[in-house]
């Protein structure tokens, strides 16, 4: 089963990736020189005739090379600001609260899969609680979908680190290729030796070509990351900056939703020019009417 992330966007990343291969290989043929003798070995020639453990090594690279790709497509797409926090949902969440439909606000954002969505969401679970408690529910679930969204992009440092560590193992086995024919033959034929050679730069000009864009892309993804993750952090806090947590002391919001006991005092107030909804449940209301038909709370109508 290939996981959504790949699945997603391995197309591209194949197509990005076999455009640099190519141009890196007409390159390679225009620019360098044939071998003495006029036959112009080409790099898959090079590979084949390692034998098969070189291939796998091959292998290896070419697949550390379009995970790399495919985490930096990704990145590129997912880390910014109006993917965290959509401006349509921003500016949807904000009528729900100001207008006192904290349990439609809720419904909103688990229809909706994002860090917003998702941070605001655990919030509002614990709004009966007091201000404390969800500024701290915010926190608590932020620093988890931002931990999720740095671990993604760390992907790419380890990708950094092991693609060296396969270009060289290519390396220790061409160079034990090489001296293998040059103690058989000694140096009366230097195009197998020199051949030997060219397979062991190839190996470690592939697991640098991988590294270096890979730290690259790593570090200026988790400088991107953390600035998108504290803007969509201050748009929720100024979602929740001005709910009136007094005045619904004992609400519950969410699977198991309860309206809660009248506070002191005896009511909620409710805008008749801004909803005709229930503040606590959301159900429709008729101006005037109280308390709410639908779940029993005590409203308190405002001109």
């Amino acid at each position: 089963m290939i996981h959504p992330t790949f699945r997603r966007y391995l197309p591209l990343a194949l197509t990005v990736l076999a455009f640099v291969i190519c141009r890196a290989t007409g390159f390679a043929q225009e620019e360098g020189a044939p071998p003495a003798g006029g036959h112009d070995t080409s790099v898959w020639e090079t590979i084949k005739d390692g034998g098969p453990l070189i291939m796998a090594i091959w292998v290896a690279i070419i697949g550390t090379s379009v995970t790399m790709v495919t985490f930096i497509i990704q990145n590129i797409m997912q880390l910014r600001k109006d993917k965290l926090a959509p401006p349509p949902l921003v500016a949807a969440l904000e009528q729900n609260i100001q207008a006192g439909n904290y349990q439609e606000a809720w419904a909103t954002c688990k229809a909706n899969n994002n860090y917003l969505a998702n941070v605001l969401k655990a919030g509002l679970t614990r709004l009966g609680r007091g201000k404390d408690a969800v500024e701290n529910a915010c926190a608590e679930h932020g620093l988890r979908e931002a931990t999720m969204l740095r671990t993604r992009n760390s992907y790419l440092s380890v990708i950094g680190v092991v693609s060296p560590m396969i270009g060289l193992l290519g390396t220790v086995i061409g160079m034990i290729g090489a001296f293998a024919v040059l103690g058989a033959t000694g140096i009366s034929n230097p195009q197998a030796l020199a051949a030997r050679i060219g397979e062991v730069l190839i190996a470690t000009a592939s697991g640098l070509f991988i590294a270096i864009p890979a730290f690259i892309a790593y570090y200026i993804f988790r400088n991107v990351s953390q600035k998108v993750i504290v803007m969509a952090d201050d748009t929720v806090n100024s979602l929740i900056g001005d709910i009136p947590y007094e005045e619904l002391a004992g609400v519950q919001i969410g699977e198991n939703f309860n309206a809660g006991a009248p506070i002191q005092g005896g009511s909620r107030k409710v805008s008749m020019a801004l909803t005709t909804n229930c503040p606590v449940c959301g159900g429709a209301v008729t101006p005037g009417v109280n308390p709410c038909p639908h779940c029993g709370a005590t409203l308190d109508w405002a001109a």
